[in-house]
């Protein structure tokens, strides 16, 4: 049974490439995530998207809440606590969060399912801010994309494609103290991300944990400045479940920080939105149907987004 999850070095794809990507994917393979070194994100921009994230969920509830856009599945702007519910859970999560999407130009193909963005005028230069790290994020999922086609054996830029002016999204998270008990309700209910592949920033403080295959809850500590990366719902359905969409958590803290608010940005890579969905050649066995039918990425989105009650 492997569930170790690999720590690479993005340094390591430029000198190995092939080996790099076979660590990777084994990692993904065996338990659905992976810790990246070196990812090449500025810490200077992480340090400022932090500190505006957090100037923002300072503010006064009445204040956050102009931001919420009733209609839109929480797609863009201001969630507030206790909406969010993992499938299958009838308790909602102890978080609240921000949504930043992809800025498209006027009259853009996919401009009818990707909403405009909104913008907090009380915090001064999120916007620029959030959308630079948008970017970075973007650059990055593309160049572990390509490892994982390498792994997976087919064209590098194979994914370069599904990507482009995809309906990705960059999520400001915040897990405020726990004061007072909590009940059934955790930070985080077990839950497999919907997208393509998430990339994780801020996830050093303890809480995050995937499910193994023989059903232990283990914990993703990663180092400080590292980056996780775990598979997502689409890219599993693509593979045709080669590379793993994990359960995962993020449970209350201890007594000792449960004073202590916890913060992270996911970026949720996904495909454009009329990708269709299907197990790549060579993912099914001779014979056999592939686990899953075909379907756009915006209707396998849509259905999950009702799952989660976030629409």
């Amino acid at each position: 049974m492997h569930d170790k999850i690999a720590a690479l070095s993005l340094t390591d794809a430029d000198r190995d490439p092939t080996g790099f990507a076979d660590k990777l994917g084994r990692s993904f393979g065996d338990t659905g995530f992976a810790i990246i070194a070196d990812h090449g994100i500025a810490q200077a921009l992480i340090d400022r998207a932090e500190a505006q994230a957090k100037a923002f969920f300072v503010l006064p509830e009445e204040v956050k809440r102009r931001y919420a856009i009733a209609g839109t599945g929480g797609a863009r702007g201001y969630t507030p606590f206790g909406i969010e519910t993992a499938k299958g859970h009838t308790a909602h999560d102890l978080k609240e969060f921000w949504h930043v999407g992809r800025d498209l130009p006027k009259g853009h193909t996919f401009a009818a399912v990707m909403s405009p963005n909104v913008w907090p005028v009380e915090v001064a230069d999120f916007k620029p801010t959030m959308l630079e790290l948008y970017d970075a994020f973007d650059r990055f999922g593309v160049q572990i994309l390509a490892a994982i086609a390498r792994f997976l054996g087919i064209d590098e830029d194979y994914f370069r494609d599904t990507v482009r002016d995809g309906n990705s999204v960059l999520r400001l998270l915040h897990y405020p103290p726990q004061d007072e008990p909590t009940g059934k309700h955790i930070r985080a209910g077990a839950h497999e991300d919907i997208n393509t592949i998430t990339l994780l920033l801020g996830a050093e403080e303890a809480g995050l944990e995937l499910l193994t295959r023989d059903g232990r809850w283990i914990p993703v500590s990663p180092k400080s400045g590292e980056l996780v990366i775990n598979i997502g719902d689409m890219l599993q359905r693509l593979t045709n479940g080669r590379l793993r969409s994990t359960s995962h958590r993020v449970v209350n803290p201890s007594p000792d920080r449960a004073a202590h608010a916890r913060s992270s940005m996911p970026f949720f890579l996904h495909f454009r939105p009329d990708f269709l969905i299907e197990a790549l050649p060579g993912t099914i066995e001779a014979g056999e149907a592939p686990q899953w039918p075909p379907i756009t990425a915006h209707d396998y989105l849509a259905e999950r987004l009702r799952e989660i009650k976030l629409a």
